[in-house]
This record gives C-alpha cells, structure tokens and sequence, in this order.
C-alpha cells in the first residue's frame, strides 16, 4: 500500500519540495518548485497562530545559539519548535550537559515546555544524519500524499532512525499519523510528542483554515 501510494508522489509539487530537503540546497530548491503561493499556503493552513509560527523560528534560533555557546563542541543538539513547545534531540557528553542544555533552552523567551530527549553518547556523524535526513523526507512525503492526515499539522523530526512527531492534532491524527511513519523502512520507533485537540477544534481548523484559530499554550 505505501509502495503504491509513493508512485503517486512525482505529481505533488509539495511532495518534490520535501524531496529536496535531503539536498544541500533546499531554501533554493523550495523557491524554484514551489513558489511563494504554495509556501503561503502551507503557513496559512498551519494550526499555530501566525503569531506562534514567528515565535518559534525565534524560539529556535535564540535556543541554538545559547546551547552551541554552553557546549562548543561537545555536543550536536537539535532544536524545534512547535506552539511554543520545543524537542531537543542529538548527543551530549554527559547528564550535566544534558540538564545544562535544558536550563539553557527553558531560559529562552515565549518557551512553554521542553521535552529533552537528547541522548549521552558520542557525536553523530555525516552518513547518520544523512539518513535520518532522508527519514524525515520520507515520511513526510507519506503524510502529503495520506488522505486521511493533513500533512501540514505534523512536524517530523528524525534522530538516529527514531521518528519524533509534533503538531496540534487529534488522538486519531495522533495515531494514524504515528502508523504510517513506523512503516517507513529505517524508522526503529515513533516517539509522539504532540498538543493534542478535540475533534470539535479540528472542525473549526478545518472551516476557518486560514484564521487560525488563536492559541496561548
């Protein structure tokens, strides 16, 4: 089933942006195939307040820089965001490091919560990451072409072959969501680290979506 449904990808523009994520040159590949129109799109129809996505690009950005500064180089950490809440993922040297890398990003301004998942072992190297890149694309190319799952809701995060996914969506987006990401081959387990809503808040998402709907979690 999943076979079949990739054959389909070819078509979607927003599925060939995806595809060029795993390329060195994705903000130039996103901006000659799909457009400024599909990306407003994808912004407009996202369940975060306008206000919220702005927020967590500086989220991001201001927590990578204060956690690079604390451990130079020992350490690889990745940081989202989503709604405010923020995952880090990758590798430090030690439990000090791991909590420091916490401190660090609950210190940063508008985070609500962190999840650390950050792991004490050696650093990753180029052909993991590559992998987990490749991962990432993967499934949410799967997502764009599910009919049942709104793609644009999920963000997909990739360490070391563990699929994490983030979003404000229902248990049954949750869910279904979580089986079509653990059927990629490579994926050694889904973590869900989601915001979850009602069924009556995804209908009003799905009548008004671009006014999205406000949020201060």
């Amino acid at each position: 089933m999943i076979k079949k449904s990739w054959s389909k990808l070819g078509k979607s523009a927003a599925v060939i942006s995806l595809s060029c994520a795993a390329a060195l040159s994705l903000q130039g590949c996103v901006e000659m195939v799909v457009g400024s129109a599909v990306v407003g799109t994808f912004a407009a129809t996202d369940r975060r307040t306008f206000g919220a996505q702005t927020e967590d690009k500086a989220i991001v950005i201001k927590g990578e820089t204060r956690i690079s500064r604390l451990l130079d180089k020992n350490g690889h950490v990745n940081v989202n965001s989503f709604n405010r809440r923020v995952l880090l993922t990758g590798e430090v040297i030690d439990e000090n490091a791991k909590s420091a890398a916490e401190r660090e990003m609950r210190a940063v301004e508008g985070v609500s919560a962190v999840t650390n998942e950050l792991i004490i072992g050696p650093v990753s190297n180029y052909t993991a990451r590559s992998n987990d890149t490749l991962i990432t694309t993967k499934v949410k190319a799967t997502f764009v072409d599910a009919k049942e799952v709104s793609a644009n809701a999920f963000k997909v995060v990739t360490e070391a072959g563990v699929v994490f996914l983030m979003g404000r969506v229902t248990q049954r987006e949750g869910n279904h969501a979580a089986d079509l990401a653990s059927s990629i081959s490579g994926v050694r387990k889904v973590v869900k680290v989601f915001e979850y809503i009602t069924e009556e808040e995804l209908k009003t998402y799905q009548a008004t979506p671009s006014k999205n709907p406000p949020s201060d979690n």
